[in-house]
């Protein structure tokens, strides 16, 4: 998912902030995607550049606050991001979890280690999975491309966790060693 469009879709439904956007992001699109805010921000200035959005600067109320920049999608970002939704995409699916780039690599460091690291990211899905639980209900007054894939990030979800806990079993119960040893007597 190119971080430009997916910011042009963001502003079709309201003037942002760049700290907004990314929040929304990643709160609503974590499964699909993550992003920081310094792509945010690049991202924002190129588009600004290219006249996809404007930017309004927003002084800070009476009480306080941050100096913000608000945005705007243009008519020529308007353009751009029709262009780009009827386009087809390029790739098949795509996972990004830097989780499981390390998982991946976990044989070749300490099992007791790998386990604590596995125990942690169980804990931190089964939040994000009751988080999207509590959330399913908002979503569902939203259209239904945007409730499916809300409903979809909580079926994706709720399949890391379970598959998390059974590779988990696997590791603890030593399957992998089981695997080795049999390979030695080949």
């Amino acid at each position: 998912m190119a971080i430009k469009y997916a910011i042009l879709g963001l502003l079709h439904y309201q003037d942002m902030h760049g700290y907004r956007i990314m929040k929304h992001i990643q709160r609503n699109f974590g499964h699909m995607w993550t992003i920081n805010y310094g792509q945010i921000s690049r991202s924002l200035k190129d588009m600004e550049k290219e006249g996809l959005v404007s930017m309004q600067d927003v002084v800070p109320s009476d009480d306080g606050g941050p100096h913000k920049k608000l945005y705007s999608i243009t008519p020529k970002g308007r353009e751009e991001f029709a262009r780009w939704l009827a386009s087809f995409p390029d790739k098949g699916m795509l996972i990004r979890d830097p989780f499981l780039l390390r998982f991946v690599f976990f044989g070749f460091g300490e099992r007791d280690q790998a386990l604590k690291i596995i125990d942690e990211q169980i804990r931190i899905y089964e939040e994000q999975l009751e988080r999207r639980k509590k959330n399913i209900a908002h979503w569902s007054g939203y259209p239904d491309y945007v409730r499916l894939t809300a409903e979809l990030g909580l079926q994706f979800n709720r399949t890391y966790v379970n598959w998390l806990k059974r590779a988990r079993k696997e590791i603890a119960d030593g399957r992998e060693e089981k695997g080795k040893k049999g390979k030695e007597k080949e």
